[in-house]
């Protein structure tokens, strides 16, 4: 008997789910749904297979979706026993759901719901049906997903202002349970309340003290299940009850996670280095769940630029595959395009990069195949939003974003250039995979023009640098542009070395302030060599926030900010979010470009590694390769590797 899984029209699963994690956002008690088209997953789906029996076999059918099964001529009701064969048979399910996407389990010991299905939605021809790792019994339901537990009890416990304030060890995704005192819990307190009705509570959850002891600006605020004691499940380090006293009731966190194994490590001399990794460590895993969100309090959501960044980081932590494709599927939605991912010209282009980066990483050539029609059709999308200079302006009311800074975004935008040329690069290395290396060339040819124009209209000689726009006049110049251009091969050698002098090591260009842009700067100072230079950025930057208290990544961080607004963001009290997936790139840059670390085949374990740890009396990393481990150990004089696992090449000495 094959491994049976349930089976759905692929990315209906990721679209659903999508669809629940862009809606789970509430603030203040206001639900507030994401701002974007909400693309919906298949009603009606029928599943096929062909047969060839060597004798009777018998198989059943489970659906939560109402239709019926058709073997051979014959129609049969789900959960009924079906036999037939010896022979050829076709196997035919058809499903339709309303609430959800229909989905269906198939047990037998030769017909069963593996690998081999393909699926139909009367539009598109037949694709390989969806799956997941994680549903793979037919008393499951793929609608609801079963996250792992832990339970935390809380490291403090202090009675603050009328009422008690808890705190736990780290920031959690958590579910607080609540229960009356015991009799044993009130020994020698009289009047302990022990019939306190949970249901007369409110718990007010933070992830700073600040911002749970705050109750009118505090985000979220809970009343208890009556029954179960529970709160939602939401972002909280510290939890307020105004109203009792210590004695009076228990309260513990249920932390809710999608079990994905970290599979690296690092440590090295430096003790603020290895504070930095772990609590970036930390920020990510609570980010990847179903899938790469960019917070885990005040959105919540599927955003493009914060899952590319994702991707880089989860390749040297995690190196989950799913994650990755699940996160894409979500964020694409189906074919047709009519509007930019959230929204945002940027997060549309990042979209074709996070299919390269994913390839790169995996050598994953079936999800490229898979969403070629996507991508394609994607770049038509973007291609009729040109000026007439031919470049990306995207349409009115787009939101161009890049970065919060002060851009000149007056027509078209230089960063915005430097990725769509990055997108046709991109069509271009990837066209080959998808059986159509007639387009390679085209591309290619559409990508050395685009890259010409954008020197001549957005190089300035005299400021050595890209100008963000050149329809203003203004002829500003910021980073972001710049960082692109050393990032994507647009500056050749000459141009860097310009940029470096007037742009990156120029005080008087506005410095990033955000852990989302940082990634790219620090990503193009490795490039070009300096990295003394970004280790300090590294210990400054996220230690600095390590100071100020920080146990997860924040969203921004400005040393300049007065204690007393540290939480603040977007004019919105506490409206920043302590804890967001873009801030943990000290993983990826430690492990890319300190320890060296490229895999060139995952499939096959292989490798380079281009060590550049002198900056470290010693340091002990493992890092995944493929599935694989590569340990590297270096004790100031010597490296050491070792390859583990599944057809591991041993061990080497440097």
């Amino acid at each position: 008997m094959g491994r049976a899984y349930w089976i759905w029209y692929p990315a209906d699963f990721e679209l659903y789910y999508a669809m629940k994690q862009n809606f789970s956002r509430v603030e203040r008690g206001m639900g507030w749904p994401a701002f974007w088209k909400s693309e919906g997953f298949r009603n009606r789906v029928v599943f096929r297979r062909t047969y060839l029996l060597e004798k009777e076999t018998t198989f059943t059918v489970y659906s939560r979706a109402v239709g019926y099964v058709l073997a051979g001529e014959a129609k049969y009701p789900f959960g009924s026993r079906i036999t037939c064969g010896p022979g050829e048979i076709r196997i035919s399910v058809h499903v339709g759901r309303i609430d959800a996407f229909p989905s269906v389990y198939i047990e037998g010991d030769v017909i069963c719901s593996d690998g081999g299905w393909m699926a139909e939605d009367y539009d598109n021809p037949p694709v390989p049906a969806g799956c997941s790792r994680y549903f793979t019994e037919k008393d499951q339901d793929p609608e609801v997903w079963e996250y792992s537990e832990k339970i935390y009890e809380p490291v403090s416990v202090e009675a603050v202002a009328g009422g008690v304030l808890y705190e736990f060890e780290t920031e959690l995704t958590a579910a607080l349970e609540l229960r009356p005192a015991d009799a044993a819990d009130c020994a020698g307190h009289t009047d302990c309340g022990t019939e306190t009705d949970l249901a007369d509570l409110r718990v007010y959850c933070g992830e700073s003290r600040e911002e749970a002891l705050d109750t009118t600006y505090c985000y979220y605020s809970w009343q208890p299940d009556g029954e179960t004691g529970r709160c939602p499940r939401c972002a909280v380090r510290f939890a307020y009850i105004p109203g009792i006293r210590p004695e009076q009731i228990r309260v513990r966190a249920v932390h809710q996670y999608v079990d994905i194994p970290v599979r690296a490590s690092f440590s090295c001399d430096d003790e603020l280095l290895n504070r930095i990794w772990s609590v970036a460590e930390h920020t990510f895993m609570l980010c990847s769940g179903v899938f790469f969100i960019d917070g885990i309090k005040r959105d919540k959501w599927i955003w493009g630029g914060d899952a590319y960044q994702s991707l880089f980081v989860n390749q040297y932590l995690t190196a989950d595959e799913d994650i990755e494709r699940r996160t894409m599927l979500a964020l694409r939605g189906n074919e047709r395009m009519t509007t930019h991912i959230n929204t945002i010209i940027d997060y549309t282009l990042y979209w074709i990069l996070s299919v390269r980066a994913h390839y790169e990483a995996y050598g994953d050539a079936d999800f490229v195949r898979q969403v070629w029609d996507k991508m394609t059709a994607l770049m038509q999308f973007c291609g009729e939003q040109t000026d007439e200079n031919g470049f990306f302006t995207g349409r009115e009311g787009d939101w161009v974003y890049i970065d919060w800074a002060d851009l000149d975004k007056t027509g078209a935008l230089c960063a915005e250039q430097m990725l769509y040329a990055r997108c046709l690069d991109t069509m271009a290395e990837l066209s080959g995979i998808c059986g159509h290396p007639e387009l390679a060339g085209e591309y290619r040819r559409q990508y050395g023009e685009f890259c010409k124009r954008i020197n001549a209209y957005f190089w300035d000689a005299q400021k050595h640098a890209y100008i963000d726009s050149f329809e203003s006049g203004k002829r500003h110049v910021t980073r972001h542009a710049n960082i692109f251009a050393v990032l994507f091969g647009i500056a050749d050698e000459e141009k860097q070395k310009e940029i470096v002098e007037h742009v990156f090591l120029n005080d008087k260009i506005a410095a990033i302030t955000t852990p989302y842009f940082k990634f790219y700067e620090l990503e193009a100072m490795c490039r070009l060599g300096y990295l003394k230079e970004v280790l300090d950025v590294i210990r400054d930057y996220w230690g600095g926030m390590i100071r100020r208290g920080a146990v997860t990544v924040w969203e921004e961080y400005d040393p300049d900010i007065p204690e007393e607004e540290q939480y603040d963001m977007y004019g919105d009290r506490f409206g920043k979010s302590l804890c967001h997936a873009w801030g943990a790139s000290p993983i990826y840059l430690l492990a890319r470009y300190f320890v060296g670390l490229k895999v060139t085949d995952a499939g096959r374990g292989e490798y380079e590694l281009d060590p550049h740890l002198e900056y470290f009396e010693k340091a002990d990393v493992v890092l995944p390769v493929g599935k694989q481990q590569l340990h590297v150990h270096w004790d100031g004089e010597k490296l050491e590797t070792e390859l583990t696992g599944c057809g591991s090449a041993g061990s080497d000495a440097v």
